[in-house]
């Protein structure tokens, strides 16, 4: 791992530095409410993905990055600087999407949510967004009862497993009813857990590990990956083993992830903002979901809860960490 470690650091520095823009170079704000530690990967993607468009940065656009720290009231601070600015194109990492909803209809917002983005109130429908929002929903319902069906094969004994959400992420009502049918037919009894905040999020683990549960599912909201390696604290402390969505969740010590390529995902968003760029309407660009997912395992985490990861999921994963 830390061979790989080394070489994915070091193709992210080989990444050009953006050059002075030329007149008439179209300006992208890209916007995350993460750190840059954590968002750059996603960044470095979506210059690759306009790369292999065309686009050359410094001659044919400039991009502005602005990094919310995890931080609300940083987030909304940059909202208004951002909009005052007046990019050609803002691209939205998480949930700052929805605070831009709020200052601009007129700018178009490229996103990309893990949420449901019609309950959010960025589109009117994916085929016809309908504003000026358009982008990537990482809202997979179908992949729910697989992280479910996966703790019961690294684990065939247990029966009582913790779903971790927070009620107000658009999308996580759905995703706690698909949870609760999956292991209903598994057999198994799903407790609902909920955490609003960061601040929320230790009293949840408290009360998971307080409530007799063998394992947890941890819906990939944005509390969820920030607070990752915690959560391993956690996990290994209390011997509940813990699977999310995207595969940051797996790299910060966790058990398994699975769910969208992000990596693929975000170099996909180049392609919306080529078309805006050459004349199209947000409001007529489809909402697109992901089209690839990954099976990242993390064997270290099994040995640290005690446990042993079987050999199917072993040779089902599309990445091992050992």
């Amino acid at each position: 791992m830390k061979r790989r470690a080394f070489l994915a650091a070091a193709g992210a520095l080989a990444l050009p530095l953006p050059a002075r823009a030329q007149a008439g170079a179209a300006r992208i704000a890209w916007f995350s409410n993460t750190t840059q530690p954590d968002g750059q990967q996603f960044l470095d993607e979506l210059r690759l993905g306009l790369r292999s468009l065309g686009y050359t940065e410094g001659r044919d656009l400039a991009i502005d990055a602005y990094w919310g720290e995890d931080s609300p009231q940083r987030v909304a601070k940059l909202a208004e600087e951002i909009v005052a600015s007046r990019p050609r194109v803002i691209v939205t990492q998480g949930p700052t999407a929805q605070i831009l909803r709020r200052k601009t209809s007129g700018i178009p917002v490229v996103f990309a949510f893990s949420g449901d983005p019609i309950e959010a109130g960025f589109v009117q429908s994916l085929a016809r967004p309908g504003g000026n929002l358009t982008g990537m929903s990482f809202m997979t319902l179908e992949l729910v009862g697989k992280r479910i069906e996966l703790l019961r094969e690294f684990m065939p004994q247990v029966r009582r497993i913790a779903a971790l959400a927070n009620p107000q992420h658009p999308g996580d009502q759905a995703e706690r009813r698909v949870s609760e049918t999956a292991a209903k037919k598994l057999g198994m009894d799903l407790q609902y857990f909920e955490s609003r905040n960061i601040g929320e999020i230790d009293p949840a683990l408290d009360a998971i590990a307080k409530s007799g549960c063998q394992a947890a599912v941890m819906f990939p909201f944005a509390t969820v990956i920030t607070r990752r390696e915690r959560i391993a604290r956690w996990a290994i402390e209390h011997r509940i083993p813990a699977i999310s969505g995207w595969a940051q969740f797996a790299d910060g010590g966790n058990l398994m992830s699975y769910g969208p390529n992000l990596r693929d995902s975000f170099r996909r968003l180049a392609t919306f903002v080529d078309k805006v760029l050459k004349g199209a309407k947000p409001a007529d660009i489809p909402v697109e979901l992901p089209t690839s997912v990954e099976l990242v395992v993390n064997q270290r985490a099994a040995t640290a809860l005690g446990l042993t990861m079987p050999k199917a999921i072993l040779l089902r994963a599309d990445r091992v960490i050992e």
